[in-house]
């Protein structure tokens, strides 16, 4: 075995990758006049040349020298991949089949051919900061016992990290990963670092586990980024990292409180399970919660700014630049227990809420959005118009109503695939929003989704059809008691109405005239008179005057206000203030209680 001596300041040996070469490098290929350095390679020990420049037979000696876990200094060498698989020969333990490596140093080290450490064993440090790796590179199965460190590697093709394991620390950062990179049931049982790496393909964490912290800070995925059913024990804090396409937090779990900062175009966390307190801070996502677990208390807000470093730096979310906005969108809360649930600030117009457990006690801070419905007035069968009063709605309402036959333009038609529901499943869905409104003390906010619970329970098939005409009345008169300007426009109909009907028959033609009648005895004494009024006659001639317009106008208004007026009426006249004193008052009282409706706190 060939005894290595450890570079000076390695004892604890540094994650960081080593700078432009201090050592005594070999001179391969050195040209005073265009590459005075030559070749970077350390040199072998006892010899002037690196392991990829020894003569042979100096490197044959040297490979037969090593033994399986012996320790090796390689930094700044030029490997070729059957250079590396000599290399690692050497280093094959017999019991395992597979290299097993002792301290072992690759820092800036260039690998410009198929780089094979699978299933390698790192039995103390490994580093291999600075290193370039020209095409694929895989640590698959992977074992590193010490520290290891990758910080500022570069690997041009695809890096398989797959089922390694890192038992001491784990530095990635400043880490370029060009073409790909899979970590898939990779297991991290110390600090974890990937801070400011950059991730230009799509890149796989799924099933890792990070038994401790893991440092994502200013990461960037000019892809998309997998973090499927991986677990998170420890970690307090994820990101700020950004990402051109979908981070997938599917099946994740989080052991403990955690911050996750993320702007991305999308983030799903379908079946993502938070065991304990969390923040979501997001910028310019659309996020899918379906069937996620909130143990604890989960806070979901949307950033307005670009995230900020300690440092004081902001992150750059060059990736992003396409994006219109920063806003955050939530795509569903499907199958979501939102009982712990607190949404700030996000536009929830896309969200699916149908299935969502305790959606009542669901807060919302901020400005929250939803969706409304179309706008100006549409025709339906080229005759009958159609003009929708503006309100908050569901998106479910929208897919609902386009897929209505005579649906109006404007309603949102489902996405393809997409599960199909009706006013039976909204109606709860609406009830349960509004009551949450209330609760806030957002009475006007939660108009809008009383409006919306019965419109589906008017058009609900469980209803009975008496139950349906009373509401379909009820919607008619007044939106629900929530449209003061129809209840007022009926009323000023009614007033009309009643006006007209009094002066063309319910007002004689003139006013009764009381008449005494009486007998005086010839003897003198007492006298009686009998007083009474002439029947009302019918109008005949003209009827609309001025005049009886007035007497009319009385009648209607003391009706209004449920009062009988002073005034002598026809037969008919009766009955007609008689209907306009039980109809009026009650439009007049559904037009009040709809004002008070949308202006109360």
């Amino acid at each position: 075995m060939v005894a290595l001596n450890r570079p000076s300041g390695m004892s604890q040996p540094s994650l960081e990758p080593a700078p432009a070469p201090p050592w005594q490098h070999c001179q391969h290929g050195a040209d005073p006049a265009s590459d005075p350095v030559g070749c970077p390679g350390i040199l072998v020990s006892g010899h002037t040349a690196c392991l990829a420049h020894l003569a042979n037979s100096d490197r044959d000696a040297y490979l037969a020298g090593l033994s399986p876990g012996a320790d090796i200094d390689h930094r700044g060498t030029p490997f070729t991949r059957p250079l590396l698989a000599a290399l690692l020969n050497a280093l094959r333990d017999p019991a395992t089949g597979y290299p097993r490596l002792g301290y072992a140093v690759f820092a800036s080290a260039a690998f410009k051919d198929y780089a094979d450490f699978a299933s390698a064993a790192f039995e103390d440090y490994a580093g291999f900061g600075s290193a370039t790796f020209t095409y694929d590179a895989t640590f698959e199965s992977a074992t590193f016992k010490g520290d290891s460190g990758f910080a500022s590697a570069t690997f041009e093709n695809y890096a398989e990290f797959r089922l390694a394991t890192f038992k001491g620390e784990a530095r990635f950062t400043r880490a370029t990963f060009k073409s790909g990179a899979g970590f898939g049931s990779a297991t991290f049982e110390d600090y974890a670092d990937f801070g400011s790496a950059t991730f230009k393909n799509n890149a796989g964490f799924g099933s890792v586990t990070f038994e401790r912290n893991v440092g994502f800070e200013s990461v960037t995925f000019e892809r998309s980024v997998g973090f499927e059913s991986v677990t998170f024990e420890r970690a307090s804090r994820l990101g700020p990292l950004v990402c051109a396409g979908q981070v997938s937090l599917f099946g994740a779990v989080f052991g403990g409180p955690v911050s996750l900062w993320v702007a991305a175009r999308r983030l799903e966390c379908r079946r993502t399970r938070w065991s304990s307190t969390a923040e979501v801070r997001l910028r310019h996502a659309t996020v899918d919660f379906t069937h996620a677990v909130f143990e604890y208390p989960l806070t979901i807000g949307a950033e307005p700014d670009p995230f900020v470093l300690p440092n004081g730096h902001q992150v750059p979310e060059e990736p992003l630049t396409s994006t219109s906005d920063a806003a955050v969108r939530i795509a569903s809360l499907r199958g979501v227990d939102a009982a712990h649930l607190v949404l700030a600030d996000v536009d929830l117009s896309e969200c699916l809420f149908t299935g969502t457990v305790h959606l009542d006690q669901l807060r919302l801070e901020g400005a929250c959005l939803f969706n409304t419905v179309p706008r100006s007035v549409h025709w339906r069968r080229c005759w009958h118009p159609a003009r929708f009063t503006r309100r908050r709605t569901l998106v479910e309402e929208h897919h609902w109503r386009a897929r209505q036959p005579a649906a109006a333009p404007g309603w949102q038609a489902a996405p393809s695939g997409a599960a199909h529901v009706g006013p039976l499943q909204l109606a709860p869905v609406y009830r349960a929003l509004r009551k949450a409104f209330e609760d806030a003390k957002h009475e006007p906010g939660a108009a809008d989704f009383y409006y919306g619970e019965m419109e589906m329970r008017r058009h609900a098939d469980d209803i009975p059809r008496n139950e349906r005409t009373l509401l379909t009345a009820y919607w008619a008169l007044s939106g629900y008691g929530l449209r003061a300007y129809r209840a007022l426009s009926w009323l000023a109909a009614a007033m009309l109405l009643t006006i007209l009907l009094l002066m063309g028959f319910g007002l004689p033609n003139n006013d009764p005239k009381q008449v005494a009648t009486g007998t005086v005895p010839s003897g003198g004494g007492k006298v009686t008179f009998e007083i009474s009024k002439d029947d009302p006659h019918h109008p005949t001639g003209q009827r609309f005057t001025g005049e009886r317009f007035e007497k009319a106008l009385n009648v209607t208004l003391n009706s209004v206000v449920f009062r009988s007026a002073d005034q002598d009426l026809t037969t008919t006249g009766t009955y007609i203030e008689m209907t306009s004193r039980l109809t009026e008052p009650v439009l007049l009282g559904l037009a009040v209680f709809a004002v008070r409706n949308r202006v109360k706190r």
